[in-house]
């Protein structure tokens, strides 16, 4: 299981490192959006300060994470951010909520598997 999770994180920690910084250098080809609201929200968000901080969040917790340190902490912070993304595409772009998907259920899962930590809080 500790392999699981140590692959799971630096997994999630990559990709968040990935997509965090190609909200700044853009490095990656435009998204095509098959519904024209969700290019219009996102361009919107795109237009921003908001995709700014969560790129800079993205970069930190994909840090954090790759380098094992404060991982539940990184944990939480990813937490708003990956629902988020999930309600983006559920509602507005379903055909692409396949990496959100992944990025929402290796949070939670690693969440569950670091629940210990978390005790004190509840």
């Amino acid at each position: 299981m500790n392999k699981l999770i140590l692959a799971l994180r630096i997994l999630l920690g990559v990709m968040l490192v990935v997509f965090g910084s190609n909200k700044f250098f853009e490095f990656m080809p435009a998204f095509e959006f098959a519904n024209p609201d969700a290019g219009i929200f996102f361009g919107a968000l795109a237009n921003s300060y908001v995709l700014k901080v969560v790129g800079i969040i993205e970069v930190v917790v994909g840090l954090l994470l790759l380098t094992n340190k404060a991982v539940p902490f990184a944990l939480v912070l990813l937490a708003p951010i990956s629902v988020n993304i999930i309600l983006f595409h559920a509602t507005l772009d379903p055909a692409n909520i396949g990496p959100g998907a992944l990025v929402f259920l290796i949070n939670a899962f690693l969440i569950f598997k670091y629940w210990d930590k978390y005790k004190t809080l509840f």
